[in-house]
Formats: structure tokens, sequence, C-alpha cells
């Protein structure tokens, strides 16, 4: 069997060690995450100061100098109320995707951005600009959940049945109901929370 992980149960291990483990993992995720969210946060009070001219920086759908916005796209907003739409699930989600392991965690980020990024940049249509942390929220919903599904932990298990329960109404968002709002952005980041989910499984032997 593969090494566990950081932050992971392994054979041989007290109860108090595990504790130990898990609680190192959850305060590691809480501070990523806060951080996280602060620099979004920075960086739309930037962008308001300069009259909103970073959202330029986002995803130009089918066009090759929109590419690069995939990476930046995730950490601009259409304003205050759309980060603080984004912010309350960003933190919860990207909280629990990360307690097993930081270095995963970002691995996963990095699957997410790419596949939801690649999507909007494919599918939306032409000349569309589209930013927000929106493609990582679904994608962090999407990891959980098949985490649970791939891995066969307990404790992912449960991690992926309470957060579907919680979230299971998000997944509306990724169809083309609401004018105005990425469904492909958010269907293709929980597509990619699902693949990330599978290239990071815990493989055995």
């Amino acid at each position: 069997m593969s090494d566990p992980g950081p932050g992971l149960p392994r054979p041989g291990r007290s109860m108090r060690e595990r504790t130990s483990a898990l609680l190192t993992g959850a305060l590691g995720s809480a501070i990523l995450m806060i951080v996280l969210v602060a620099a979004m946060w920075a960086i739309e009070i930037v962008d308001y100061v300069e009259n909103g001219r970073l959202d330029r920086y986002g995803i130009l759908a089918h066009e090759p100098d929109g590419l690069p916005g995939i990476l930046f796209a995730p950490f601009l907003h259409a304003g205050f109320g759309h980060l603080m739409a984004n912010s309350v699930p960003l933190l919860i989600l990207g909280f629990v995707a990360a307690i097993r392991g930081i270095g995963r965690f970002l691995a996963a980020s990095l699957v997410i951005i790419l596949v939801s990024g690649l999507g909007v940049w494919f599918t939306s249509p032409p000349d569309t600009l589209t930013i927000g942390a929106s493609g990582l929220v679904f994608g962090y919903f999407g990891y959980v959940v098949a985490r649970g599904l791939f891995d066969r932990r307990a404790l992912d298990i449960v991690l992926g049945v309470v957060v579907a329960v919680l979230y299971y109404s998000i997944l509306w968002g990724a169809l083309p109901t609401q004018p105005g709002v990425s469904w492909q952005g958010h269907l293709f980041g929980l597509i990619g929370g699902v693949i990330a989910a599978w290239l990071l499984r815990r493989r055995t032997t």
C-alpha cells in the first residue's frame, strides 16, 4: 500500500498520534484558506481602486491572449458582492479539501483551475470574459465527494457525504439556467475536482 500522506492515520499509530496529526492538518488547512481568501479580498480592493482594470486578466474565450487568464481568473471578481458570495463556500470546501495534506490540495487546485479554465475558454461564447473563484468552489465540492469514493477511507467517506448533503444544491449552478453566470466554469470546475480526486487517489499494490 502506498504511503498514506501527511496528516493521515498510519497503521500502528496511537489514537493520540492520529488525533494530533488530524488536528495539525486541520490547522494548516484553515490557515491556508484564510490566507487565500484574504489575498482575494486584497486583490479586489486593488481592482476597486484601479476601477476594475485587473478584470481584463480573466479568461477571454477563444482568444489565444486569453489563455493566461486561466491562472488569474480564480483570483479576480466582478465586485465585492461577487467575491462575498464565493468567500464562505470557498473557505468551507477548501478547508475540507485541504485537511488531508497541503501538497495534495495544491495539486488538486491546479488540476481544477486548468480543467475549469480550459473548459471555459473552449465552450464560452466568443469574446466572453470570465472571472471568479466559483470554478474552484465547484471543483472542491467535486474533489471532496469523489475523494471519498476513490480513497474509501472512513473519514473521507463521511466528509464526502456531509459535503454532498450540505451543498448538493450548488449543482444547479452547473446548468445553463442563470443568465450572466458562467455555468461552464461551474461544470468544468466540478469535472476538474473529480479528475483531481482520481489522479490523486490512494493507490494500492
